[in-house]
């Protein structure tokens, strides 16, 4: 079973929903989301927002920061994230933004991303890569990893309340 297939599941016996916000990847988490069936029961939607302004106009993304560091910043990654879950009313939302090349952006390399997951309970978790090959491994890489990402935090979201629901022990 895929990563997408195990989060897809994992949310819908929760009851929880997922949103993603996507720049480098451009639609590609959204693709291997809805590839699998039944996505609907969890999958709420995405915003690809490719251009700068649009992190900030649609996912809420402060343009300060965007201003100072750019789009290729672990905090922007994290606020994507939590934009996109409020924005599409989501209990989970997952951001990715980096540099697929084949110029620098924002003084960052080539191969460089950050990848984040926000949520229900104030959870927040972000991850930098720095990840080789071309353009498109680059892309297909950075979605596959926002996706273990995802499934890391919601397993240890599910320990977490286990641990809970049995006295804390």
């Amino acid at each position: 079973m895929s990563t997408a297939a195990q989060v897809l599941a994992l949310l819908a016996e929760r009851g929880e929903t997922l949103a993603a916000a996507e720049s480098l990847t451009g639609g590609l988490v959204a693709a291997e989301l809805t590839a699998v069936p039944g996505a609907s029961r969890a999958f709420r939607g995405s915003v690809t927002a490719y251009a700068t302004a649009l992190k900030e106009d649609l996912l809420g993304v402060d343009g300060t920061l965007l201003a100072q560091r750019g789009a290729v910043d672990p905090e922007v990654a994290a606020q994507m994230a939590a934009g996109v879950r409020r924005t599409l009313g989501a209990s989970w939302g997952l951001a990715t933004t980096g540099v697929a090349g084949p110029d620098t952006q924002d003084g960052q390399p080539v191969g460089t991303v950050f990848l984040a997951v926000s949520g229900p309970e104030g959870q927040e978790k972000v991850a930098a890569l720095r990840l080789n090959g071309d353009r498109a491994e680059i892309r297909m890489e950075s979605a596959r990893s926002v996706l273990e990402l995802l499934s890391g935090e919601l397993h240890e979201n599910a320990r977490a309340q286990d641990t809970e629901q049995n006295g804390g022990t």
